[in-house]
């Protein structure tokens, strides 16, 4: 590297650096008298400071700069000797696939590496067995609610296209989907009021600390969100009650990781989020099959709307009647 112009000049320009400014700032430090202020005396140091590395590291490193020209010469000259004997077809030349070829790659690595993820995620070993089969128990009428509704939705279409059904008729399989789907919103909010009610239930064992209102509006929010969807169309009932059950396992999962439920709590709801979320899923997917193929029977928002339009007919023909005994009474006084 330093038999390039720019290397010989560097180094000449590093090693002519005079070093009479230093030797002169050091007597003058060394004679400097006691009495001397610090102010005077801080230039003088700091122009040691900055010679005296850079002079002492160019002297200690500096390399002589000449070439040796005979031995340059004497190299350029020299042959390089054959062996054919060391030389094959293959040892020069690597072929393309053998930089990537390896006999012990596992292809399956990944997948299985996958699975034992998935395997570990779904695992409830440390789940008490209680919670473990009556948590299950519980989402079983979702899935049953869930499949049901689907097979009812498909046999209505095979009904609107063939003219009967595969087990029921098309005007039986909509009167019992129009009893199936008010049971699975029914039966969502009162889940979804009881785990709200597990925060209760943990705050007042003080499981983690005592937390206060903290923990209780949660327990308040849960039932305040999932009754009021029992008064809403089917297919924004149970949107709304699926945003609910994700809210309520992120605030279980962010709880476990607070150490104000159990460890194994998080996981524990995430599996059972699941299990609900899907079957919510596939109730929306084949309700939306069907459309407007079914006519829709009056729930509680349409009872009361019933109800309401009835008192004002009732209220409307009493006015109507009282009006007409007044001008009776009317027209017989005169």
């Amino acid at each position: 590297m330093l038999r390039s112009g720019a290397g010989r000049s560097l180094v000449s320009a590093s090693s002519s650096v005079s070093r009479t400014p230093v030797r002169s700032a050091f007597s003058r430090a060394q004679l400097a008298s006691p009495l001397s202020s610090i102010k005077a005396n801080r230039p003088q140091l700091l122009s040691l400071v900055a010679y005296r590395p850079i002079s002492a590291s160019v002297q200690r490193y500096a390399i002589p700069d000449r070439i040796d020209r005979k031995y340059e010469e004497a190299l350029a000259k020299k042959k390089l000797e054959p062996h054919p004997d060391a030389v094959s077809a293959s040892s020069s030349s690597v072929p393309v696939l053998e930089l990537s070829e390896d006999k012990d790659v596992d292809m399956l690595k990944g997948v299985r590496a996958d699975m034992k993820t998935i395997k570990e995620t779904f695992n409830l070993g440390e789940v008490p067995r209680e919670a473990y089969y009556i948590g299950l128990a519980g989402v079983l009428p979702y899935v049953a609610t869930s499949l049901t509704t689907v097979y009812l939705a498909w046999d209505i279409n095979h009904a609107s296209l063939t003219g009967y059904g595969f087990l029921l008729s098309g005007q039986n399989a909509e009167l019992l989907l129009n009893f199936i789907e008010p049971l699975q919103v029914g039966y969502g909010a009162v889940i979804l009021s009881f785990l709200g009610a597990i925060h209760w239930g943990l705050e007042f064992a003080g499981y983690g600390g005592h937390h206060h209102y903290r923990r209780y509006a949660v327990g308040v929010v849960a039932p305040a969100v999932a009754w009021p969807t029992i008064l809403l169309p089917v297919e924004y009932a149970l949107i709304a009650q699926f945003l609910t059950f994700t809210f309520l396992y992120f605030a279980d999962s962010r709880s476990a990781s607070r150490g104000w439920a159990p460890p194994w709590y998080g996981t524990y709801r995430f599996v059972l989020t699941f299990i609900v979320g899907a079957s919510i899923v596939f109730s929306l997917i084949g309700r939306g099959q069907i459309g407007d193929k079914v006519s829709r029977l009056p729930g509680p928002a349409d009872r009361l709307q019933q109800l309401r339009e009835a008192q004002w007919d009732d209220l409307e023909k009493e006015e109507q009647e009282r009006r007409a005994k007044l001008v009776a009474e009317g027209e017989a006084e005169e």
